[in-house]
């Protein structure tokens, strides 16, 4: 079904393309509203010159006009018999029709650039060491995924009347990128969580036609309009006295006082594809169950386009805004890069009402030279002392101190850098702490194949909590056949680590204890050199384990691993976590765990120390690091998905005399946690023989000396058995 903007000049036949061409041509917030509010009639005074001009020429164009229309009819024969094989935009998103009934009889519509073969096509696959009992043993069973199709970034989170929500980008079609849409999930753990229907946001404007990109979610005080009842959140005060009003309420929000309703901002690509940002809002926030399955678009989409001096396709994913006391502003920030420098920037913008926003005069929160187009950017603050909490994203102030994460994923590399630092509250500017640190060369939240994240303020148990996406590492083919693609990463509890006092730790959230069914713990033995330790009685694909080492104390190299000239802290991953540096043994490594492992070790996905490390000319208290690695090389038999080794250094502090690992595995994902967090590594490893039961657990030391194992603690976790809602 068309949007009203486009229904409106439908009559007009080519000049639908011109008038609809007309906002985007005015990108510059003021006159792009002008440009929509004059679209009306513009188009109709086109159509009334067009039929006069025409009424002159009627006797002379009548008889090719009936040989076009005899083409035309023929030509609309075929289209309905190719329609009849091909799924409907209606059909995509009616998979019932209460579904449709909830959406109001949407329709939308994709074509795909080139065909996909079909299943039939493509299974059974000669070449393929799975079959299809095989794929659903590699489906995850505790991380959250869709129940089939393409699954990629994570979009607004939020806490709401009870219920967490997690929206996604999802293809309703097929499991591949392709016709984006929000999926909507809810739960009351962050655990175990529930599928909502219909979809919260599908491509059916002219503004989003291309896709409901990537967006936040803010949560807004509640201003009632004159019915006592419905947001008047995007009215904006003109009066003094509703100036104070407005102030008022949003004071009331930093005080927890006022009723808080949570609105959307998010990138909608164009049928131009022109990248411009809308607004939503759920329709009825006021529903008992709080669980917010309807969301209207409001009518001034889109309110903001690119500025003129960045590409219209470098101008995505809008943050989660903060509140401006002093200005009594809403500020937030969308990324975008320079092309010509190759400079990736982060836009910050202003506006007093949430619907208005304007540039601020010095365009940047921060940018860096070199690291290209800036995605799913994400800024926030975190307290700097006392016991690991978050903060509101509008606190800008605490009594113990605050730093602020400003947080970018590279484009060009696809990888999330974070930095910390100071924002100036005055100049309105984000500077690192340390230089060497900035986005693209400093800390990565993962190591491994994790991307596109987003973090969020968890007002009941006052943490923040971070989501990021974990894409396959097998083929395009094998995600068609399989149905799947995409998983979430366990939410992670992030906060400042106050004893390197430069970097955040990550941790699984607490409630992943509530999926332990049976737990298996050994303590105090020693692995000698070359020596391998079968876990007994820890056979299955699903383990949360954590494991530590007395650290050694000889051997240790010295060494500058922070090497300027050699790309920063990113240097050591492309120098150490390699196949051609495991080769030999050392007196530090590898030793660790290995996982998904078949009894004959065919097979096995190995986690490990390697080597460590301590700062030249170092002070009485010498900076330490290992390198922490996921080696893929022989985690499956399969030839064609990714076998690679991912990993990078964590610090271990002077006084501590063990390294840890706590590794996360669910059947195709494993996530490591390595130095209670301090380092990130999630990597997927796609099994042929150790599937489900058949997969073990070992420890191993391919070091030149013994290795003294503390302890170890198996839990088995259960299924979370994701289904919809009632």
């Amino acid at each position: 079904m068309m949007s009203e903007k486009q229904g409106s000049i439908s009559d007009c036949g080519d000049d639908l393309f011109t008038s609809l061409e007309e906002p985007l041509l005015h990108h510059a917030g003021s006159e792009a509203r002008m440009a929509k509010s004059d679209e009306h009639m513009l188009a109709g005074s086109t159509c009334s010159g067009r039929r006069a001009r025409d009424s002159r020429y009627s006797v002379l164009v009548f008889p090719l006009l009936a040989a076009l229309l005899l083409v035309a009819a023929m030509l609309c024969c075929a289209v309905v018999f190719r329609m009849a094989s091909v799924l409907t935009g209606e059909e995509m998103f009616m998979s019932s029709p209460s579904t449709a009934a909830r959406h109001g009889g949407l329709r939308a519509s994709y074509t795909p650039k080139s065909k996909e073969p079909s299943e039939a096509e493509l299974w059974p696959r000669e070449d393929s060491p799975w079959n299809e009992s095989a794929w659903e043993s590699l489906r995850t069973a505790f991380h959250f995924q869709p129940p089939n199709n393409w699954m990629n970034d994570p979009n607004a989170p939020l806490f709401y009347n009870g219920w967490y929500h997690l929206f996604y980008q999802y293809n309703p079609k097929e499991a591949y990128w392709g016709l984006i849409s929000w999926g909507h999930a809810v739960s009351k753990d962050l655990i175990h969580w529930l599928y909502v229907e219909p979809f919260a946001m599908v491509p059916d404007q002219w503004y989003d036609e291309n896709g409901v990109w990537t967006g936040s979610a803010t949560m807004l005080p509640l201003l009632l309009d004159g019915r006592g009842r419905g947001p008047s959140i995007t009215a904006a005060a003109t009066t003094s006295l509703e100036k104070e009003e407005q102030k008022r309420r949003w004071q009331q929000r930093r005080e927890g006082d006022a009723q808080l309703i949570p609105g959307i901002m998010y990138t909608g690509s164009t049928n131009d594809s022109w990248q411009v940002q809308s607004l939503a809002f759920p329709s009825d926030p006021w529903e008992e169950d709080g669980l917010l399955v309807q969301w209207e678009k409001v009518a001034d989409n889109p309110v903001l386009f690119p500025p003129d001096f960045i590409n219209v396709t470098d101008f995505r994913d809008p943050t989660t805004a903060w509140w401006d006391d002093k200005r009594s502003l809403w500020m937030m920030v969308i990324g975008s890069h320079l092309r010509p420098t190759h400079t990736g920037i982060a836009l910050l913008y202003q506006s007093a009402d949430f619907l208005n926003w304007e540039l601020v005069p010095h365009k940047f929160l921060h940018l860096t030279q070199g690291t290209g187009m800036w995605e799913c950017v994400d800024f926030y603050p975190i307290p700097t002392s006392g016991e690991p909490r978050g903060l509101d994203t509008s606190v800008s102030e605490w009594a113990g101190g605050v730093k602020h994460v400003l947080k970018a994923s590279m484009d060009d590399t696809k990888l999330d850098f974070y930095t910390i630092g100071h924002y100036d509250t005055e100049s309105l500017t984000f500077t690192p702490d340390e230089e060497e640190l900035d986005l693209g060369s400093g800390f990565r939240y993962d190591w491994g194949r994790y991307y596109a994240s987003k973090t969020f303020y968890d007002p009941l148990l006052q943490r923040r909590i971070l989501f990021g996406w974990v894409n396959e590492s097998d083929t395009r083919d094998d995600d068609i056949i399989k149905g799947w693609s995409g998983v979430q990463s366990i939410p992670r509890q992030v906060w400042f680590d106050n004893l390197t006092q430069n970097s955040l730790i990550q941790w699984p959230i607490e409630e992943i204890k509530s999926l332990y069914n049976r737990t298996i713990s050994l303590t105090s033995f020693t692995l000698e050199s070359g020596g391998i330790f079968k876990v007994e009685e820890a056979q299955g694909a699903q383990w949360d384990i954590t494991v530590s080492f007395t650290k050694p104390t000889l051997h240790v190299e010295q060494g500058p691993f922070m090497d300027d000239d050699s790309g920063g802290a990113v240097a050591p991953f492309f120098m150490g976590c390699n196949q051609n540096e495991i080769l030999s043994r050392g007196a530090l490594g590898p030793f660790g765990v290995s996982v998904l492992s078949s009894e004959d070790l065919q097979e096995q996905t190995r986690i490990y120390f390697y080597r460590l490390f301590m700062q030249e000319n170092s002070t009485s208290n010498p900076s330490w690091k290992t390198l922490v690695c996921n080696d893929l090389s022989r985690s499956t038999m399969a030839s064609h998905v990714d076998n690679g080794t991912y990993g990078g250094l964590v610090t271990v502090l002077q006084d501590e005399d063990e390294l840890m690992l706590r590794i996360l595995v669910d059947h195709s994902i494993v996530e490591t946690f390595a130095q209670g967090g301090r380092t990130v590594i999630t990597t997927r490893s796609y099994p042929t023989i150790a599937l489900d039961r058949l997969a073990n657990i070992y420890l191993f030391n391919d070091a030149s000396t013994s290795i003294e194992v503390r302890s170890l603690t198996v839990h088995e976790l259960s299924d979370i058995n994701i289904h919809y809602i009632n």
